[in-house]
């Protein structure tokens, strides 16, 4: 049982790792409306919205979207760092073997949401674009986009993608927790097809190809997933053959 001096002592460490995330976020998002300029012209140079002119319908549309820019600029690099606390925080409960592997889960689920930001702004996102524009051109509407509302829905489709992207890191942590086997996820993965194309379904443009583009990259991930699992339980047998990957004991 955890005394009040052992409470005050952790809550003090607990603080202490609040200010330096909460330092450090202050700093990049310094940094990040300083870069907002520059982050929002290379966004509207992109081809998806090269052919689109931003129109503001409030004077303060282009301030929120310039906060918003720094703003989102300042948690992408202050993730790390928060999830490396995060670990720091639990390393004194941990055994050094478990401090070593859990450790990896910190660069793992940033760099897995590195690419799937990567991938829903440079593919899954103009696509989308080209589609809609497609459609407004054919029922002869004139396009006139508000800078917001375009922001909006970028972030609508980048940031849900990014997060799907995290799924091998999730799945291999509660691997290790011994909440999910192999065995579990394949039986379930009709399901999850289903579930995963409902998801594409939602981010992507309604045509077949736009669909599959979204909906594939989901699938893999999940069937990685299932592999990064399955590894996992495989050298842990291999290190204690008295653990059934199966989640028993082998009884020699």
């Amino acid at each position: 049982m955890i005394n009040s001096d052992e409470w005050i002592t952790h809550l003090t460490e607990l603080r202490k790792r609040l200010i330096w995330v909460m330092l450090f976020f202050i700093l990049t998002l310094a940094a990040g409306l300083y870069m907002s300029p520059k982050v929002l012209l290379y966004i509207k140079n992109r081809p998806a919205a090269a052919d689109i002119a931003w129109n503001v319908f409030s004077l303060t549309d282009g301030m929120f979207i310039y906060m918003k820019c720094g703003f989102l600029v300042a948690v992408f690099f202050t993730v790390p760092l928060a999830l490396y606390h995060v670990w720091a925080f639990v390393r004194p409960g941990l055994t050094d073997d478990e401090a070593r592997k859990t450790f990896w889960f910190v660069p793992m689920a940033f760099v897995l949401f590195s690419v799937g930001v990567a991938f829903s702004f440079y593919v899954a996102f103009p696509m989308m674009v080209s589609f809609l524009s497609k459609m407004n051109k054919t029922v002869g509407a004139v396009e006139t986009y508000g800078m917001d509302r375009y922001f909006s829905l970028m972030f609508s489709v980048v940031f849900p993608l990014a997060l799907a992207f995290e799924m091998p890191a999730v799945v291999l942590f509660l691997t290790r927790l011994g909440i999910l086997r192999p065995a579990l996820l394949r039986k379930a993965r009709k399901y999850v097809y289903l579930a995963l194309a409902v998801v594409g379904s939602m981010i992507s443009p309604p045509d077949f190809v736009s669909h599959l583009s979204v909906t594939i990259p989901l699938i893999m991930l999940f069937e990685l997933s299932i592999l990064v699992s399955r590894w996992y339980l495989h050298r842990k047998e291999m290190e204690n053959p008295l653990i059934d990957p199966k989640g028993g004991t082998n009884h020699v």
